[in-house]
């Protein structure tokens, strides 16, 4: 069967900007053009796709269903072919990553620096925030903390608080933060965490009975089966909040420290760092 790539690619403007005229900009041709393009698709396909409107146009039923297809097909293909003729060299690009950054931030997002930046050859390796960039050869090194580390070059990228986390059926009793005394609270090698959040809320810290974990997210999966409440960066864990296993219960916050992205100041950055640095403040503020 002969695509008419032409008409799809006029097809798939026409769709985005629901306006001929602006597609006709885009494309670099005439409005005559544009719907010449469009009534020969639709007569090959033999449905319409637009409904004409005094002010612009409507996708009809077809027109909906086809879009989807036809946007993520001319994407893949850009993408493709930018790789095909993408002459920059591979380059080695280490990055050190906090845990709980990486697995609640950084992995679900990896596909898509990957097929923006082909010519990067990733390699993450992950911490408890204990990093020695000289001795590991890490070109970056994604931490928590305040930002002052010496000799180091320091850009916050996201701000995380900490809030207390738990299961749907152990939230059920929580109704002031008074209420988290008669349960368990994990924690984290940072003992003084639930301390400042109980501070933070004017009450006294209750004794603290839960186990301690070496991690954030050992800490959130003990939480998740129910050992306990847990202090946990909520927006790490939008996971396991969209999954169930994990509510905020409270909305009061503890606010202990920010991730940056951090560097040597001996180290230039290469064209790899540079896209890398670039895509990830971009992700963080995309507008």
């Amino acid at each position: 069967m002969h695509l008419p790539l032409n008409a799809l690619r006029v097809f798939e403007a026409s769709a985005r900007h629901l306006n001929l005229t602006h597609a006709a900009h885009e494309l670099h041709v005439t409005q005559t053009a544009v719907s010449q393009h469009i009534r020969n698709l639709e007569t090959h396909l033999g449905k319409p796709l637009f409904r004409r409107l005094p002010r612009g146009l409507a996708l009809t039923d077809e027109g909906q269903a086809l879009l989807p297809i036809v946007s993520e097909s001319f994407g893949a293909l850009q993408r493709a072919l930018e790789q095909l003729t993408d002459s920059r060299p591979r380059e080695v690009l280490t990055v050190g990553v906090v845990g709980t950054f990486a697995v609640g931030w950084l992995l679900p997002r990896l596909r898509d620096f990957q097929e923006r930046h082909p010519f990067v050859d990733l390699r993450l390796l992950t911490n408890n925030n204990r990093v020695d960039m000289a001795g590991e050869g890490l070109d970056y090194a994604i931490r928590f903390g305040d930002g002052a580390w010496h000799g180091t070059h320091a850009e916050q990228v996201l701000e995380a608080p900490l809030s207390p986390m738990c299961t749907p059926a152990m939230a059920r009793g929580l109704i002031q933060p008074a209420d988290l005394a008669k349960l368990p609270l994990l924690r984290t090698y940072r003992a003084e965490e639930w301390s400042d959040w109980f501070a933070n809320v004017g009450l006294p810290c209750p004794v603290l009975r839960g186990a301690v974990f070496d991690s954030s997210l050992t800490l959130a999966e003990a939480a998740a089966q129910g050992a306990g409440v847990a202090l946990l960066p909520v927006k790490l864990f939008s996971r396991e909040l969209s999954q169930g296993r994990l509510v905020r219960p409270l909305t009061f916050e503890l606010s202990k420290g920010t991730y940056w992205l951090t560097r040597l100041q001996s180290r230039s950055p290469t064209s790899a760092m540079d896209a890398f640095r670039q895509w990830l403040l971009s992700c963080m503020h995309p507008f």
